[in-house]
């Protein structure tokens, strides 16, 4: 690829959003065909907050002419409960920029609308522009499809997706591109550059100067071009109903690019390393061992395309061609200083029986959606989350829980593999920060439905905190947003990143329209909600999908990619969940890079501003007496002079010495963890 192949636009205003929808890329080229999952139960007739429910047969009739309108909410099985109506977020005025707002530990200070060119510009399935962005797709007889479905499809074209982060930069994918933006003053953020080069689902990594993309849609181009490609031509008479794929093209690009983002405002593709199954998400692996390269875990959940357009696919099932291009992910090395030079270097296979060689090795073991209670093989990642300093990965894959040995990066091997009847789609995962719990999320419906009413079960559609022990995964509890919301908003669990509070596990996480919830997992048998920031419903009769993709902490800030309206920047604030010392201590863990699935160990400064964080949790879970909370918060304060006298540090020593007496002590073992840490805090405090 030569550097002119590359297509950048630098934008300064923002146009009018049309009424914005999402669909899963999966849902519209999916090897099998997927549509939006029921739950396995009877539906009810009863009213929801949005609308009352229509009968069976309206419903139906409503789907087959606007697959977005609301559905019947289900009745909830015996022995579940659903999320509560007693609650702020219950009830808030909808609309795309104006709805209603509630807040809970958490404030917003910036907010900015998506760029001109990332948006479709009308929300009329009639307009030239509509017709014009179905054409590029090549998304089959666009005539005979309903005008509702068509505006979704158009839509998707311009969907905000994930974030990575460097410096003082913040790159938000999306299906058409990249945004390039300046968060060195995050309450106001700046747009550098706009990289337009469509293909879905333009999720993103960066690595010193090098910035990576997910490409998996077939209207994705080698030379970033818009034009897409022609659509496919009306079936034969008879095979209208047949899965049908596009016209292999050698212009056609489906995996991973690599652009050189060293001048920032003009971002050059380097390399495009083609895959059968183009790439819906990668990780970037960074091997401790290897500073020359860096890889890339390809995770592709789409069709496998023709031979005829790269050689080598297929799309067979495994007892038919041992070779398919299922039932793998693949591997990337990229040589950091000859990124051009980046190819596919293996193909594990993860789901492999061990016994008996079965590359289908998996399955989901049956879930509670209707019409799939029967066990499913598993033959693809969603995503993968790396923990490179303990050798780890985390796999969320489509049917079940992977863990991976990731030593030999080239080569991962699967250690352990779980399933759960309670979930639909193993969507991604986050390790704590000391690798002894992982946090697994289920994209029931495939973000595309209402998943978080008073009726859906709080097990379904939820996190799965699981319990690490000597690469072992057992199932710890459940966790899911509290808050009931409308059947018009497009709600489940999704993606999310630690907040760096020493002495206690917290992940904040996007729930699309169900905005942002930080949970604490600290206790990984009884998670809980410590901060939230919720909006009302796009749209108060029809489900029009948008909401926070992705909610990541980087460096004092929770950034929000909002699908349907653009980048949302957060704040935490004091609350009886959280004080301002734990907030103080955890904006002192910076990093200058973040790519949320290459997770990197969490380091804090032996500071008084730590100290007291540890303090304050220990004081909240009456682990010491008041009078000994009090004196050492009177000797903390004493950390913060430049020179410490001998006497001084003599008294901290001790101190040290005393609190390693408490921890040996303590009832709790979060307790215990804390006191340990403080003692070293005391024991060498930072300059």
């Amino acid at each position: 690829m030569t550097r002119k192949q590359a297509l950048t636009f630098r934008l300064s205003g923002v146009a009018f959003a049309a009424t914005f929808v999402f669909c899963g890329v999966s849902a519209l080229y999916a090897q099998t065909p997927v549509t939006p999952s029921t739950p396995a139960t009877t539906p009810a007739p009863a009213a929801t907050p949005a609308q009352d429910a229509k009968p069976a047969a309206d419903a139906k009739k409503d789907e087959e002419s606007d697959p977005f309108a609301p559905q019947p909410a289900p009745v909830l099985p015996p022995g579940m409960t659903g999320s509560t109506m007693d609650d702020p977020r219950v009830g808030l005025k909808p609309g795309l920029y104006d709805a209603g707002e509630a807040a809970m530990g958490m404030k917003r200070v910036a907010f900015l609308k998506k760029p001109a060119a990332f948006q479709l510009g009308s929300d009329n399935a009639d307009d030239p522009s509509v017709q014009k962005t179905l054409g590029q797709l090549g998304v089959g007889d666009v005539a005979k499809m309903p005008k509702a479905r068509q505006l979704v499809i158009a839509q998707l074209a311009f969907a905000n997706s994930d974030f990575a982060f460097e410096g003082t930069h913040l790159f938000q994918g999306n299906f058409y591109g990249v945004n390039f933006y300046d968060i060195s003053n995050p309450a106001k953020v700046s747009l550098i550059t706009s990289l337009v080069c469509p293909g879905g689902q333009g999720d993103v990594s960066v690595y010193g100067k090098l910035l990576f993309m997910s490409v998996e849609m077939p209207n994705g181009r080698l030379d970033c071009g818009t034009q897409g490609f022609p659509p496919l031509p009306p079936p034969e008479p008879g095979h209208e109903k047949e899965r049908r794929l596009p016209v292999a093209s050698p212009d056609r690009f489906r995996g991973v690019r690599i652009f050189d983002i060293s001048d920032i405002k003009n971002p050059k593709q380097v390399a495009a390393v083609q895959t059968c199954r183009g790439s819906h998400t990668h990780t970037l692996v960074v091997d401790p061992n290897d500073k020359d390269n860096v890889y890339i875990y390809v995770s592709g959940t789409s069709f496998v395309r023709q031979k005829e357009e790269l050689a080598g696919c297929s799309g067979a099932d495994p007892d038919k061609d041992p070779d398919t291009s299922l039932f793998r992910i693949d591997v990337i090395k990229v040589p950091v200083a000859a990124p051009q030079d980046a190819k596919i270097v293996s193909s594990p296979r993860v789901f492999i029986d061990a016994r008996t060689g079965a590359l289908n090795g998996l399955n989901n073991g049956g879930s509670h959606d209707k019409g799939a209670e029967k066990p499913k093989d598993t033959n693809q990642c969603h995503d993968i989350t790396v923990y490179s300093a303990i050798g780890l990965a985390a796999g969320a894959c489509s049917g079940n829980g992977l863990l991976l040995d990731i030593r030999d990066p080239i080569h991962p091997k699967r250690v352990d593999a779980v399933n759960d009847t309670n979930y639909s789609y193993w969507h991604s995962a986050s390790f704590s920060n000391d690798g002894t719990k992982v946090v697994f999320t289920d994209e029931w419906g495939g973000g595309l439905g209402a998943r978080c009413r008073a009726t859906d079960p709080n097990k379904w559609g939820a996190d799965a905190i699981f319990n690490l022990n000597d690469n072992k995964l057992s199932l710890a509890s459940y966790y899911k947003m509290p808050a009931a919301q409308t059947d018009t908003e497009n709600c489940v669990a999704h993606n999310g990143s630690l907040v760096p509070v020493p002495g206690r596990d917290i992940e904040v996480q996007s729930w699309y329209q169900g905005g942002v919830s930080v949970m604490d997992f600290t206790d990984a048998a009884h998670p809980f909600e410590i901060a939230y920031f919720d909006r009302g419903p796009i749209d108060p009769k029809k489900v029009i999908l948008g909401g926070e993709w992705s909610a990541y902490w980087y460096n004092g800030y929770i950034y929000g990619s909002e699908i349907a309206r653009g980048l949302d920047v957060f704040k935490l604030v004091p609350s009886k969940f959280l004080t301002q010392n734990e907030i103080d201590a955890a904006n002192q863990a910076r990093v200058n890079e973040l790519n949320v699935q290459n997770q990197q160990p969490i380091v804090w400064a032996s500071q008084a501003a730590v100290s007291k964080a540890y303090l304050d949790q220990l004081q909240r879970s009456q682990a010491l007496a008041p009078e000994r909370i009090a004196a050492l918060r009177k000797a903390v304060e004493k950390m913060k002079k430049t020179n410490l006298s001998a006497k001084d540090s003599a008294k901290l020593q001790t101190l040290a010495a005393s609190v390693e007496t408490d921890a040996a002590a303590a009832k709790d073992p979060a307790d215990a963890k804390r006191l340990h840490a403080l003692a070293k805090v005391l024991e060498h405090p930072a300059a």
